[in-house]
């Protein structure tokens, strides 16, 4: 069985509070669960639902691993806040690979530093 994972790319221009930074996390993470295919849903569930939150410099780069991502067939989001806290409206503040194999996810952001 392929090992599968998540991984969570958040902004660090934007220097979000934890709690912030958190519930977008969470935003992105569930979107991409829901574009997912039920069977990978169901396959990563049982084994745990590993998810890795990455750091990102900005929103170019954000949207360079999505598009990475997307190039390759694996299911992606990208989450835009409304506006009503900390950022403007419209503000891309994070994004999610997978879940999909680990070794498909890390080709993409192996790089990538954890948070």
């Amino acid at each position: 069985m392929t090992e599968l994972k998540q991984v969570i790319l958040i902004r660090q221009d934007l220097g979000l509070p934890k709690g912030k930074m958190a519930a977008q996390a969470a935003h992105a993470s569930v979107e991409a669960v829901l574009r997912a295919e039920k069977e990978i849903v169901k396959e990563w569930r049982s084994s745990g639902m590993k998810k890795i939150a990455l750091k990102v410099k900005d929103e170019k780069d954000l949207h360079r691993y999505i598009q990475m991502a997307k190039d390759a067939g694996l299911v992606t989001s990208v989450i835009t806040d409304a506006g009503r806290t900390i950022v403007e409206p419209g503000t891309v503040t994070c994004g999610a690979i997978g879940p999909a194999s680990e070794d498909s996810i890390d080709q993409i952001t192996g790089e990538l530093g954890m948070m």
